[in-house]
């Protein structure tokens, strides 16, 4: 949940706020991740205005509002606040007319003004208002940064994923989250995992315990959080069930409506886990910048297949 009183007691204070309406709804909940200008409702026109959005008041707005005549300027802002509003903000440390924080107070609407430029205002809120509204989720697995691939390791409890996280750590990855993956959705198409706030970069491996990985390893050893680029699930060994070989089939899964490759890697003793990950990311690079090894080499057999029948044809047709 995100409360005005959130973007005042931020650290280092990026936002410059100050409130003009005292206490007045600092607590209030917000309902919507949209940062707008009131536009033309300002004009009268509200047919299209969305009340819920957080509303900012520029140069623009403030110096239109300067220009109406008394009356109108009242009947304007009177029409403005005449909707459930949660917020209106001042950029530029302008001065509000009297009429606007009159309003507010009215209408229980907090004022907040800032020093920062209006460009400057919006590049700043978007990013966190966006991640508060963001869907989340958390999901069981290991998450580590291999080659700069985030690989989300899952699989039944026990299977050996912190085991597999902690041999890519010792051979120069870095570890996101261990154990739980916090995972947040931005935008349509990109997922950010990270590991809970309490957790920290600890992993707990069986038959040892709880282990500090920053300590063990050091800070080049950690990530704060890491897009989840490729899914890799890790199942028990079946001699009955059929495997991918070829690579021709690609599986996919999906997380918070977000489509993942999947890789699905059987486990039987002796198999280095850690290697097959490290051949996943760097598989996956390739496939980012357009290479795809299984297509190409079927591309080839097939077309080495048509030559040698093209051949077996001209043989059989040969009579001299």
């Amino acid at each position: 949940m995100l409360r005005l009183r959130d973007f005042l007691t931020r650290r280092g204070d990026p936002f410059q706020l100050e409130s003009l309406t005292g206490e007045q709804g600092l607590d209030r909940p917000l309902t919507d991740a949209e940062v707008a200008s009131p536009g033309l409702a300002l004009a009268g026109y509200t047919g299209r205005f969305a009340p819920n959005r957080l509303h900012v008041f520029g140069e623009t707005e403030i110096t239109y509002l300067g220009s109406l005549p008394a009356e109108q300027r009242r009947r304007a802002l009177e029409s403005f606040f005449a909707f459930e509003l949660p917020v209106v903000f001042v950029t530029k440390g302008q001065e509000v007319p009297a009429e606007l924080l009159e309003l507010a107070t009215a209408h229980g609407v907090p004022v907040l003004r800032t020093r920062l430029k209006t460009a400057e205002f919006y590049r700043l809120i978007k990013p966190v208002v966006e991640d508060a509204f963001a869907p989340r989720s958390t999901l069981h697995g290991s998450l580590a940064d291999v080659y700069g691939v985030g690989l989300l390791f899952v699989g039944r409890s026990g299977i050996g994923k912190s085991e597999c996280v902690l041999d890519l750590v010792e051979r120069g990855h870095r570890l996101v989250a261990d154990d739980v993956v916090q995972v947040t959705r931005r935008g349509n198409d990109v997922l950010i995992g990270r590991g809970h706030e309490l957790a920290g970069h600890h992993m707990e491996i069986r038959g040892i315990g709880l282990i500090d990985i920053p300590a063990l390893f050091g800070v080049r050893a950690v990530r704060q959080q890491k897009r989840i680029e490729v899914v890799v699930q890790l199942e028990d060994w079946e001699t009955s069930r059929d495997v991918e070989r070829t690579g021709l089939s690609h599986q996919e899964t999906v997380i918070l409506g977000v489509t993942l490759p999947r890789m699905v890697v059987p486990l039987n003793p002796g198999k280095n886990i850690t290697v097959i990950s490290e051949v996943v990311a760097m598989m996956h690079l390739l496939r980012y910048s357009g290479v795809d090894v299984a297509a190409a080499f079927n591309e080839r057999l097939i077309k080495r297949m048509k030559e040698q029948r093209g051949v077996r044809e001209y043989l059989q047709n040969d009579y001299e």
